[in-house]
């Protein structure tokens, strides 16, 4: 089913790429002292295609690596839906608030702000109602 693997794939940590993954295809790596399986000197057998991209980004600072990783068609693309998912859930607390506060006309359009407002006075009406 295609919705499930896309999702699996936007589940990934971004540290998922090729190129700043810490495993190679034969399932090696290199540790935090970018020394690999084979030793500090790099694996016997030579460089795989994507140790030599590893290595350049060893001298990176951590700040550009992260930007790098960022700039990445799918970190930019995971962000979007996961912002796009949190707005949609504030924008529905939002329209609840709404339904609950009192307005002249009922169906007046309102503001955030003006939710927000209206719910404080509201709420402060309420509690003057229960203090008296």
């Amino acid at each position: 089913m295609m919705l499930n693997s896309d999702a699996m794939e936007l589940d990934l940590p971004p540290t998922h790429s090729e190129t700043e993954s810490g495993f190679s295809d034969c399932g090696g790596g290199a540790g935090p002292d970018g020394a690999g399986p084979g030793g500090p000197g790099g694996q016997a057998r030579g460089l795989e295609p994507g140790e030599a991209a590893r290595k350049d980004l060893q001298h990176l600072s951590r700040e550009e690596r992260r930007r790098r990783r960022r700039a990445t068609a799918k970190y930019r693309t995971a962000h979007a839906t996961r912002e796009r998912i949190r707005v949609e859930a504030f924008n529905l607390a939002f329209a609840e608030l709404r339904k609950l506060l009192p307005t002249l006309p009922p169906d007046k359009k309102l503001s955030k702000i003006e939710i927000l407002r209206l719910a404080i006075c509201y709420i402060s009406y309420l509690n003057h109602v229960l203090d008296v």
